[in-house]
């Protein structure tokens, strides 16, 4: 749609030029490359991520897309993330596991809902982690689901997101594992661990 918008403005402006006197043509061509500027400014510009209202509670804040911790952090809607991450103490061994990620060129991609109560709980204490750990952020890509599952772009129903949080580690483009909700083991943490250590 917006592509023949833009369409329709090049057209008129095309006309325009032919009809108008040369200095004009100047006035006019300055004009037209600022507006497009405006515009690919704009398209460039759109939200990564959408905010929405839980249908099942309205008081409940869903985002939508690509997010990133301060986004949870420093909303006061989502109370839950401070004290999840406080209460937080991780082994010492899963803090050295998950500091090897960014030296083994790994790549993190956690999908979460902020609806979810297991995101509420994980999510909180996985940035705790990577803090501890010396992880930079660049590493970690956090995308934010609905109660469907589904994220902007589609990324979660590409790589068959089903429960949240889930944590896939990534090497050279090529998943090295998950972890689930809690895992398999109900010790998220600890599966995290291995999947970084056994790579």
């Amino acid at each position: 749609m917006l592509k023949a918008i833009l369409l329709k403005i090049k057209l008129s402006f095309t006309m325009l030029l032919f009809k108008c006197h040369p200095m004009k043509n100047i006035l006019l061509k300055s004009l037209f490359t600022a507006m497009l500027f405006s515009v690919s400014s704009v398209l460039s510009a759109q939200a990564e991520y959408e905010i929405t209202k839980d249908p099942n509670d309205g008081k409940v804040k869903i985002l939508r897309g690509t997010i990133n911790k301060y986004l949870i952090q420093n909303d006061t809607a989502f109370k839950w993330y401070i004290p999840n991450q406080q209460n937080y103490k991780p082994d010492t061994a899963i803090v050295n596991a998950l500091a090897k990620v960014s030296g083994a060129k790994m790549q993190l991609i956690v999908f979460g809902g902020t609806w979810c109560e297991d995101t509420q709980s994980i999510l909180p204490k996985f940035f705790k982690l990577q803090e501890m750990s010396g992880v930079p952020d660049n590493v970690i890509t956090l995308f934010g689901v609905n109660r469907m599952k589904v994220s902007l772009g589609h990324i979660a129903e590409a790589l068959g997101i089903i429960n949240v949080p889930t944590i896939i580690v990534m090497k050279e483009g090529k998943e090295l594992g998950r972890v689930v909700e809690y895992g398999k083991t109900g010790k998220w943490d600890k599966e995290l661990a291995d999947i970084i250590n056994g790579n």
